[in-house]
């Protein structure tokens, strides 16, 4: 489809489908989502002159995965976001398959996209490339070709360039399907942008003492957290656990030390699951100017139930999580709302008592701190139980293919929770971070929670306002 077209084909979208969006009872008040059609992973995420930047995988036409293009939001302070124009579309000789997402790097104080280029031939193989474009003085964004071309020994799939500098040299990762069907990030290194020279494999199923996990790790990001390095990825196909790697998709982390000479990665040989929830999904990190490492996900979960979700009907699908500081503490990562969140705060209160006697709440948007010390229930609007026995938490839903009753799991003491509620969602943060479980879920009235058990509990909450997006 030529550049044209879709520019057009956007704005019809945008003309049918925005005002379905956002009367939806299921929109989210404070989160980022679509204004129509599907979103899907974090694309692009850093702070760039006074402004955070987050582009985002997008196909505006409608919610399935066909035309991918990259969108873009900013702003100031990680509560209100602005529209910005349409970053990338998929019109190249490289991408015309669909641009597919990658990261945001600064180069000569330029801001620069590094994605992947789809390319499907007439018989319908298809490779991957992967790709730059600079920002124009004027605004939007300008390619510049493909910088890398599918290397041998791997499956098309070779995608989402995560991009960093470290003392004057570039390096790149990227997940990767090898030919023996093992998901694996390959690393890459450059004096210049662009001009990757390969370093290997970083990290792989099946390698350096992991057992299998998987056959294709997807969206990488690799960072150092004070003397420790993080490979952030999503495998596809790891084998389900009892209690872990439940969804169809998974994002996970190694910890371990990376050394810039060698350019190896000598990890720990467990995986962790990087949230404990039903939808979670291409985490990507960027530095906030004080330091501190910033997260955000996709909200949803590619091959799972998303085609089922009833946002499908008004013609958006999906959201993003809200932005989290990561830090690691005993080998373990720790994921906590940013502070900027507080800002959202309106009305609140206090209570404590038997959980038996609290008070109902409005969850429609709400940031609760429950300080507990026994066993506990809570009642997202009948559809997203909470429940924690004094060892182990169970949270459950009904499967929108079944009706069947699902679970995903946590184990271990928990004293408190941080939860953030947004019309459809929730994120439950256990134990000031030590896990969090994130969910969609999809009331058929006014939200509520409600509280059960007969352990006492303390309650410190907020009704959230509504963050400005223009």
């Amino acid at each position: 489809m030529a550049q044209t077209a879709l520019l057009s084909g956007i704005v019809q979208a945008l003309m049918k489908h925005q005002g379905r969006a956002q009367g939806d009872m299921h929109y989210p008040g404070w989160h980022t989502a679509p204004v129509c059609g599907l979103m899907n992973d974090p694309a692009g995420f850093i702070y760039h002159n006074g402004l955070w930047h987050l582009f985002y995988q997008w196909d505006p036409f409608g919610c399935e995965h066909k035309h991918a293009c990259w969108g873009h939001w900013s702003s100031a302070d990680l509560v209100s976001w602005t529209h910005e124009p349409v970053a990338l579309l998929p019109s190249g000789n490289y991408d015309s398959g669909g641009c597919f997402s990658g990261s945001a790097v600064v180069n000569n104080d330029t801001l620069t996209l590094c994605y992947t280029g789809s390319l499907v031939y007439r018989d319908g193989s298809r490779t991957s490339w992967q790709c730059l474009a600079r920002e124009k003085p004027d605004g939007g964004f300008e390619k510049y070709g493909s910088a890398l071309g599918l290397p041998e020994g791997y499956s098309a799939d070779v995608s989402n360039p995560k991009v960093w500098q470290h003392r004057g040299q570039w390096y790149m990762v990227l997940g990767a399907r090898d030919e023996n069907d093992r998901g694996c990030v390959l690393l890459y290194d450059a004096a210049e942008l662009g001009e990757w020279v390969s370093r290997g494999v970083l990290a792989g199923s099946r390698c350096a003492g992991l057992r299998d996990a998987g056959y294709l790790w997807e969206s990488p990001d690799f960072f150092r957290l004070g003397n420790e390095w993080v490979l952030l990825c999503c495998p596809r196909g790891i084998p389900r656990e009892p209690i872990r790697f439940l969804n169809a998709a998974s994002g996970a982390y190694l910890v371990g030390q990376f050394d810039y000479e060698s350019k190896t990665f000598r990890h720990k040989p467990q995986m962790h699951e990087a949230d404990a929830g039903f939808e979670f999904y291409a985490p990507q990190t960027t530095l906030a100017p004080d330091g501190r490492r910033i997260m955000v996900a996709l909200m949803g979960v590619p091959g799972g139930e998303e085609m089922q979700q009833p946002t499908v009907k008004n013609g958006w699908l999906h959201q993003m999580t809200c932005p989290r500081e990561v830090t690691l503490q005993n080998g373990q990562l720790y994921q906590r709302p940013v502070k900027e969140l507080e800002a959202l705060r309106g009305t609140g209160g206090q209570w404590s008592g038997e959980a038996d006697n609290a008070l109902e709440l409005s969850a429609g948007r709400l940031e609760v701190i429950i300080r507990l010390s026994g066993p506990l229930i809570l009642n997202f609007s009948k559809q997203l139980i909470f429940s924690y026995d004094g060892h182990e938490i169970r949270l459950s839903r009904r499967s929108l293919v079944s009706g069947d009753w699902q679970h995903r799991y946590w184990q271990g003491e928990v004293k408190q929770l941080h939860i953030f509620t947004d019309h459809s969602s929730a994120e439950i943060f256990i134990n000031d971070g030590e896990a969090v479980m994130s969910s969609r879920y999809f009331p058929q009235q006014a939200a509520t929670l409600v509280f059960r058990g007969l352990s006492p509990v303390q309650l410190s909450y907020w009704q959230l306002n509504r963050a400005e997006v223009a």
